[in-house]
């Protein structure tokens, strides 16, 4: 009934679990899609932080390169311009760039995501500005008619061009901020020379403006494709994250609340153990009649029913004694020297009498010369006799039993006892082989039993390094194995030398 109670709560936790988590990824999802009405980028807020933070990176890493640029430009319009322009020109760029850096800088250092639209606009602006104190070399194509200084012009236009458009492809408004001052400046030098040759050339250079542009467009759409993939990818990280997380939790819970439960069933078995021995102790007793006849002879009987069922609660008890002490992990193994021949033949010798009764034949087929095994002697008995038990109680009046104990292929040694009862469905081997775990063949046995015999009988199989298998066929019988590895076998440890 707690085992009931306690998964009912568990798959009332669970539920509501899922339930938040679906209204979480709703309300997700909604405040995503609201951000994306709301935008003019159609992003939502993350999107735009992350497109920001790369174009303010690419700003602070390209001012170095940019500014040492504008300052090879301005040493070469030396050649034609009066120092005093190329120097005017040369410290407002500069300063523009650096502005534009430190800037950048300061919005990696402290922006946040709920700022991240007033940021894009200072951004568009500052890269309209710089592009606008760039335009304005072109002014000197104007004061000067020569074909060089004009050709040298508009090619510097166009390195730049093609740089800040790239610079800038993370912020698509960014890119047409950047390249439209260019673009109009480039068709009033066009306009105000009329020089058919520099008017080609220039036209040139303007569509070459105008291809980084859309190459800058693409490179902000592919921006926006590995963003999304990376936020795909740390969102499974960390689900991923969360759910080993759960899963680590969950299985903390389990094993705490399975040793729990162990210790709970070894407290109480030990404490109904202390009055169950009065009882039993008592009751033999009175049906052993000590002190006297009983003035009427159904209390005899009923002094011999008391006994016969406290004996059967104590075994229940101890059953669940030991299969708590094992799954605990506190099974005390006293090794030593165990002949598992000789243990199989006295356990059928302690069982033979509940077999006759049945009219049931245990043949026995145990190898000859086998050498002992290092184990348990306590825990060997009580596989056997728990095997030999259910083999007995499960196999019909005239049937057969029978005991082998032999080698294993791989060095190691077997005991399997096998019977011609009505056999064990496929689909049940696995639940009779679990704590308190019956059968339906055990629920139309006349001997009902608990289910803790094949369970503790596992337990112990493992505690010995050793492998147990059960084989079954309806209405062919079934068959348990339990095979120790060879490094158990005594025969297999090398011998020790003393000194002499």
């Amino acid at each position: 009934m707690t085992e009931l109670t306690s998964d009912i709560v568990d798959s009332r936790n669970l539920s509501e679990e899922r339930r938040v988590n679906s209204r979480l990824m709703t309300k997700s999802a909604i405040q995503s899609a609201r951000e994306k009405l709301t935008s003019s980028t159609g992003l939502d807020l993350d999107f735009q932080y992350d497109t920001i933070k790369l174009y303010a990176r690419s700003k602070v890493t390209s001012c170095f390169t940019l500014t040492a640029y504008t300052s090879l430009i301005a040493g070469s319009l030396l050649f034609w311009v009066p120092m005093g322009f190329a120097v005017l020109w040369w410290f407002t760029a500069s300063i523009m760039l650096v502005i534009g850096a430190l800037i950048s800088k300061r919005f990696l250092e402290e922006g946040t995501i709920e700022e991240a639209a007033a940021w894009r606009l200072k951004f568009i602006a500052l890269e309209g500005s710089q592009a606008t104190v760039w335009s304005s070399i072109c002014l000197f194509a104007l004061l000067n008619d020569s074909m060089v200084i004009g050709t040298f012009l508009m090619l510097t236009m166009a390195v730049y061009a093609t740089a800040t458009a790239w610079l800038a492809s993370p912020i698509r408004s960014a890119i047409a901020s950047g390249t439209v001052p260019l673009i109009v400046m480039i068709g009033i030098v066009v306009a105000a020379r009329a020089n058919g040759e520099f008017a080609l050339f220039a036209m040139l250079v303007l569509g070459s403006v105008v291809f980084s542009w859309v190459l800058a467009q693409n490179a902000h759409q592919r921006a926006l494709e590995t963003l999304g993939v990376t936020a795909e990818k740390n969102a499974l990280y960390g689900a991923l994250e969360e759910a080993n997380a759960k899963h680590d939790e969950a299985r903390r819970r389990a094993e705490e609340a399975n040793l729990a439960k162990s210790r709970f069933l070894a407290t109480m078995s030990h404490e109904l153990r202390t009055p169950l021995n009065a009882i039993l102790g008592f009751s033999e007793v009175m049906k052993n009649e000590l002190f006297g006849k009983h003035a009427v002879p159904q209390y005899a009987e009923y002094a011999n029913d008391i006994h016969n069922s406290g004996q059967h609660l104590l075994g229940i008890i101890n059953e669940i004694l030991d299969l708590s002490r094992v799954e605990a992990g506190r099974y005390e193994l006293k090794y030593e020297r165990v002949p598992l021949g000789s243990i199989a033949d006295e356990c059928h010798n302690m069982l033979d009498l509940r077999a006759r009764g049945k009219n049931i034949t245990v043949k026995q087929q145990i190898a000859h010369g086998l050498p002992p095994i290092w184990a348990d002697e306590r825990a060997i008995r009580q596989i056997i006799i728990n095997l030999l038990g259910n083999a007995i109680k499960f196999t019909p009046q005239g049937g057969e039993v029978t005991i082998k104990v032999g080698w294993t292929a791989l060095g190691g040694q077997y005991v399997a006892i096998k019977d011609n009862g009505a056999g064990i469905p496929e689909d049940e081997i696995e639940l009779v082989q679990e704590s308190f775990g019956r059968g339906s063949m055990a629920h139309k046995s006349a001997e009902q039993g608990t289910g803790l015999g094949l369970p503790i009988v596992k337990g112990l199989v493992q505690l010995h390094g050793g492998q147990f298998k059960l084989l079954s066929r309806l209405r062919v019988g079934t068959e348990a194995v339990v095979t120790f590895p060879a490094d158990r076998v005594m025969d297999t440890l090398q011998h020790v030398e003393q000194a002499a």
